[in-house]
């Protein structure tokens, strides 16, 4: 019982430090202090120590000897590969769901669709950067298979700090939106091809947005 509760608690604190990490709240190169972490979370610093071991091996954060864990940062041209993997995941994912959409496809992408226009019409970049994420896992969930959703995710969030930062004015979010009705329509349409090359279209054009954007952290 003890080991259980134990583990229970670990994927909590790995579940909100990952939130804290990916929303920005510490910052790329900051130190995790354990024992600031665990008072926050009203646990013990075992734990949580063990959820920081957990993220460095989804490659979050970087353990220095006898300095302590910190917030992994990436450089530019990390960055810039990521974009291509997930160009080639979001592409296979989107050739595969065209050809044989499951029920109920359509309308839940086009809701998702609408909600990021109305979020992107109201200069609300928070809000439309969630819809994003939400518009991008439901493509993998549909799509591909549960080895894909995690390689995707993992570098999802290896990427995010630099993605949210590309998509904080409005006509960024519009022209990110257009890319995602262009994906909507190819699976609608039943189109692989076209399916495939909308979405690695649209994660090429977020690449080169970041660069636009980018600045070193």
């Amino acid at each position: 019982m003890l080991l259980l509760r134990t583990r229970s608690l670990t994927s909590v604190a790995a579940q909100e430090i990952e939130r804290l990490i990916v929303s920005g709240a510490i910052p790329a190169g900051s130190r995790l202090n354990e024992q600031a972490l665990a008072a926050r979370l009203g646990i013990s610093r075992g734990p949580v120590r063990e959820a920081v071991r957990g993220l460095e091996r989804q490659g979050l954060v970087v353990t220095v000897v006898n300095q302590g864990s910190y917030v992994r940062s990436i450089s530019a041209e990390e960055a810039l590969e990521l974009y291509d993997l997930r160009a080639l995941l979001t592409g296979q994912a989107c050739e595969r769901l065209a050809a044989a959409p499951p029920p109920a496809t359509v309308p839940r992408l086009s809701g998702l669709v609408t909600r990021m226009e109305r979020a992107a019409e109201a200069d609300d970049a928070p809000g439309y950067y969630a819809l994003n994420l939400d518009f991008h896992a439901a493509l993998l969930e549909l799509g591909a298979g549960p080895r894909a959703q995690r390689i995707y995710d993992d570098l999802g969030k290896e990427l995010n700090l630099f993605r949210r930062r590309a998509l904080v004015q409005p006509e960024k979010m519009r022209e990110s939106n257009a890319e995602h009705a262009a994906i909507l329509a190819a699976i609608h349409a039943g189109d692989p091809v076209a399916a495939r090359a909308a979405a690695e279209a649209h994660v090429q054009g977020g690449k080169r947005r970041f660069a636009a954007s980018h600045t070193p952290l």
